[in-house]
């Protein structure tokens, strides 16, 4: 078989066949060549939309649900209907108790607005009382310093973490701000740490972040808490945890079960299981439709082949009444098969990378890219192509086959 691969007889005669059907040779591969073009192309798609969501989520915990409270929908034990309350710190100790297995962090969360001023510079931002493990469920783009940490809880330490637009606002340029102060609410904080925009979604905005334990304290918000961040641990079904959650508290706070406003919440797992579906549909439907194209195109192929040795009839029975065996002949129409498949594969591998590039060019750049660097993953590529050449070779056994029951005689009678 090697030895007939490197037979140049036999690449001058396929040579031969193809020049003689230029037009349809042409047409054939580029029915294959569009099939593994198009799967490359969708696939480098879906995946730039893949991580163009995961952009958009960036370092967050996409497990989380946040909780807060409104006013109440229905009279329940003695209270009336739209009475107004709060979350507590014992929430959460029941919630930690209860909880446990499920959650992986617990966050409650204090938030006003102030105005901050650095010597005469000042600017109205929005203050937040945190735990350090805030950091934990949304990863902080620090770019000097630190976030807050357990002993700036312990101690209720009057720290401060700002973002970079309010060191912008509060700072002269090139000034060094870790360790110089900021007054919150006519209070001085220490400057520990300054932060950079989000890698994705972000909450808070221009935040300036203090210790959960100060604001309490500064602001005379006892036990009462805004709203809490619930992340769930790993294979936790998250709705029914929220829905677990909100049901505890509410038994805590007597609000009555079926109260569907008493509670507000926002379940961030269920919008990324949404558009997980999505990718994942959007990735079967390309693979669908990029190996039903390939396919066709290798059937066509087979067409072209069986038409091929239809023309050549005579001259098959020439080269058979020759000497020639079944064998040669078999395998010079599957090596033309296998030829022109490879050709088609590697020029729509070719094309469809250009094309990706294209779109990267045009679309995956910049902050606000819809598709970020659409790629397309070297083995699932080299899957693809060798699936092709086996397909090449299996659907040129057909009409090598035909060629090989041609009986010379028969041949040399034909026209």
């Amino acid at each position: 078989m090697f030895k007939f691969l490197f037979d140049s007889d036999t690449w001058q005669e396929i040579y031969g066949s193809i020049r003689k059907n230029k037009i349809r040779t042409v047409i054939t591969i580029i029915g294959v060549l569009w099939g593994i073009f198009l799967l490359v192309v969708l696939l480098g798609s879906a995946r730039g939309m893949e991580n163009g969501f995961k952009k958009i989520f960036g370092d967050f915990a996409t497990n989380s649900v946040f909780v807060w409270t409104q006013s109440t929908d229905t009279a329940f034990k003695g209270f009336q209907k739209g009475r107004r309350f709060s979350l507590t710190n014992n929430d959460l100790n029941v919630l930690k108790s209860e909880y446990s297995n499920r959650i992986k962090f617990l966050a409650p969360r204090n938030q006003t607005n102030n105005l901050l001023i650095h010597d005469f510079k000042s600017g109205n931002f929005q203050v937040s009382g945190d735990y350090p493990v805030l950091d934990k469920i949304q990863k902080k783009n620090l770019l000097y310093g630190r976030f807050i940490n357990e002993n700036d809880i312990l101690s209720t330490s009057k720290v401060t973490v700002i973002s970079e637009d309010m060191y912008k606002q509060l700072f002269d340029k090139g000034e060094e701000p870790i360790g110089e102060y900021i007054k919150i609410n006519s209070i001085n904080y220490k400057v520990v740490g300054v932060y950079g925009a989000s890698n994705g979604i972000d909450l808070d905005g221009d935040t300036a972040y203090i210790p959960y334990t100060t604001f309490k304290k500064v602001y005379n918000t006892a036990n009462n808490i805004d709203w809490m961040v619930i992340t769930a641990q790993e294979g936790v079904d998250i709705v029914q945890m929220e829905e677990d959650i909100i049901l505890t508290l509410k038994s805590l706070h007597k609000v009555h079960p079926e109260d569907e406003r008493a509670f507000g919440s926002f379940n961030l797992g269920t919008r990324i299981e949404k558009m997980t579906g999505f990718l994942t549909g959007m990735q079967f439907l390309t693979w669908f439709v990029g190996i039903a194209t390939l396919i066709a195109g290798v059937f066509a192929i087979g067409n072209i082949l069986l038409i091929t040795v239809k023309e050549r009839t005579k001259e098959i029975g020439i080269r058979r009444a020759l000497g020639a065996t079944p064998k040669s002949i078999r395998q010079q129409i599957i090596l033309e098969s296998v030829f022109l498949t490879t050709v088609a594969g590697m020029l729509g591998i070719i094309f469809g990378a250009l094309i990706l590039f294209v779109i990267d060019s045009a679309f995956g750049q910049g902050p606000d890219a819809a598709l970020i660097n659409p790629t397309v993953n070297i083995p699932i590529i080299l899957i693809a192509f060798t699936t092709l050449v086996i397909l090449g070779t299996l659907i040129g056994l057909i009409p090598a086959h035909m060629a090989t029951i041609v009986k010379p005689i028969e041949a040399l009678r034909e026209e």
